[in-house]
């Protein structure tokens, strides 16, 4: 079984505007209420590759089960821990320039988060979990590494989609996968670069500090994997990019979907760009039927 663990999930409000007038009464043309959350975002696409996934995390209020329904209409199943507080709402704004209002978080208490922790103690040895996003403001530093133990405790593995200290933290824990982006690759590490040869180096060190699997995506210049046998690319698949919002999380549902299956992390990387590409290239997350389609254009060569 693969456990999604989404800590602040949202729903995400998409309003569309032709010009924004700041201090004026502005007439939306159109709007989008959706499920958002980067471990809801992976388990809608588990779905949409016929694996099934249970989305974990912490929900509350109307908005709470706005999206609980959302994914039980999926046929996602759900353990969420309830809240007493209501699960946020983030704003995008969509003008002649998009601009994102993002809500804090509910507040969470020690006894919620002891639910969740319940709720992770009943893994098997060949189940993932994936902990993917931002904590409520109330949730503690270190609560991803005691879930990590939890996890761990269990002989499950796990994959982390996080930065800055979360991630490096988790490293020496062995996570299955890690996701950063270019940036924060550089950020994790103090440095810039220059030139996709300039990342290698910087990709091996997240293997040699623990991570079994490392997936550094670059935009419009592709993808990367980094495994003990070498490092691998991706092509750019050239179509009309309408959306960057799930665009990794659909990457990390389509290597971890795969690699359940396989156990081969360059075939799960192929699959992991199709469902990264196809988002990219829709208003929402991706079809099932696109990213099939997506499939065969996907080219991966070994560079190192």
């Amino acid at each position: 079984m693969i456990y999604t663990v989404t800590l602040n999930p949202s729903i995400d409000y998409i309003v569309q505007i032709d010009q924004l007038t700041i201090g004026d009464v502005n007439r939306m043309k159109g709007d989008l209420k959706l499920p958002g959350g980067k471990g809801i975002n992976v388990s809608r696409i588990l779905k949409r590759i016929n694996t099934d996934s249970t989305a974990l995390g912490f929900l509350g209020g109307f908005t709470g089960s706005f999206i609980n329904n959302w994914l039980e209409r999926e046929d996602i199943k759900t353990n969420f821990t309830s809240v007493e507080d209501d699960t946020r709402i983030n704003i995008k704004l969509k003008a002649s320039e998009e601009t994102e209002i993002n809500g804090q978080g509910p507040i969470v208490t020690a006894n919620e988060m002891g639910t969740l922790k319940e709720a992770l103690g009943h893994l098997a040895t060949d189940d993932i979990v994936v902990l993917s996003g931002s904590k409520p403001a109330s949730v503690p530093t270190g609560f991803y590494q005691e879930l990590i133990e939890i996890i761990k405790a269990q002989g499950a593995s796990f994959v982390i989609d996080t930065t800055g200290a979360d991630l490096m933290d988790a490293l020496e824990k062995g996570p299955l996968l890690v996701k950063p982006n270019n940036h924060e690759l550089a950020d994790l590490y103090q440095t810039t670069f220059n030139s996709i040869e300039d990342i290698y180096p910087f990709g091996q060190r997240l293997l040699d500090e623990g991570a079994q699997h490392a997936l550094v995506s670059m935009a419009g210049d592709g993808a990367l994997l980094f495994t003990q046998e070498g490092v691998y690319r991706s092509n750019v698949l050239k179509h009309q990019v309408k959306n960057s919002v799930g665009a990794g999380d659909s990457m990390i549902a389509g290597f971890v979907g795969s690699f359940t299956k396989t156990q081969d992390p360059v075939e799960a990387f192929k699959w992991g760009v199709a469902c990264g590409s196809a988002t990219t290239f829709s208003d929402d997350l991706a079809t099932a039927d696109f990213i099939q389609e997506l499939l065969p254009e996907v080219k991966i060569t070994k560079v190192k």
